[in-house]
């Protein structure tokens, strides 16, 4: 029966289902820990409030460096706060949907992730899903802020192009972090204790495409670029937005492949998580 079942799955409209049962699922489980969250409205302000002053914090450094210099790597306050706001956004919108992704180290360990496979729902959307906080609607909203004062005072000849292309990259750099949170999971089926790795990566990430590539090594670049793509979540279409010159001497219509290289990051980490749990073997308690 089991054999039946993974061919099944592996089959294309298997595959299709069974995304349809994990978006369903997710969903469920999702609007219940919502349901849980607002039970307890003063609570929920409180977190979300905190949430969103924390994350501000990283926007407050760049304007006590900038009350200091004029332009960091060439770019100024207002292009800054444009990387900033872009990549806050986008990754919030990935650390609300795919944030529990590093708890999965902990289910390895402790072996409760059992529990998941027994249930007649998809694994990746119970991980995924599981105490869905929705404080993290203030790291979105931060990045929204300073993402809109930066096209109130950036000096841009604004486009339909250009306009469309702000939509573009929180949508594909949101996708783009989401496929970094499932592939650290799927690291986390062999590493156990990894969840600092994949920090590394998403949280990391954030901080680094917040300042201008500019300010960072050639080789750091060319990593973010060609090896962990976070480059494509916001520093290649903000140099088509920004009209600057792109890194390592890039073509101009590589500002255009954000959501090509979302979709290729899906595909990828789906592929990894599912050889991570066929490698799983429970902790034998």
């Amino acid at each position: 029966m089991a054999e039946v079942t993974v061919r099944h799955r592996d089959a294309p409209v298997g595959r299709l289902r069974g995304a349809a049962e994990g978006v369903r699922a997710y969903r469920l489980i999702a609007g219940m820990w919502i349901r849980s969250t607002l039970a307890y409205r003063a609570s929920f302000l409180m977190t979300a409030l905190g949430n969103f002053l924390a994350t501000g914090l990283d926007f407050v450094a760049i304007l006590l460096m900038f009350s200091h210099i004029d332009a960091l790597g060439g770019y100024t306050l207002p292009e800054v706060a444009f990387l900033c706001g872009a990549s806050g956004a986008a990754f919030g919108l990935a650390d609300l949907v795919m944030g529990s992704m590093d708890r999965l180290g902990r289910r390895v360990r402790d072996g409760t992730l059992d529990t998941l496979l027994v249930r007649p729902v998809p694994v990746l959307a119970q991980v995924a899903a599981d105490r869905f906080a929705l404080r993290r609607l203030g790291r979105i909203t931060q990045g929204l802020l300073v993402l809109g004062y930066a096209l109130l005072t950036l000096d841009v000849h604004w486009t339909p192009l250009r306009a469309l292309m702000i939509p573009l990259m929180l949508l594909s750099g949101g996708a783009i972090f989401a496929a970094v949170f499932v592939a650290g999971g799927a690291f986390q089926f062999v590493a156990q204790d990894a969840s600092e790795v994949q920090n590394s990566f998403t949280y990391g990430g954030n901080q680094m495409l917040q300042y201008p590539p500019t300010v960072f090594a050639k080789d750091m670049v060319r990593g973010v670029t060609f090896v962990v793509p976070l480059a494509f979540v916001n520093w290649l279409p903000a140099m088509y937005v920004l009209d600057r010159p792109y890194p390592l001497d890039l073509p101009g219509w590589v500002a255009f492949t954000p959501p090509l290289v979302a979709a290729g990051c899906c595909v990828l980490a789906g592929a990894a998580w599912r050889a991570g749990l066929r490698a799983y073997r429970s902790t034998g308690s």
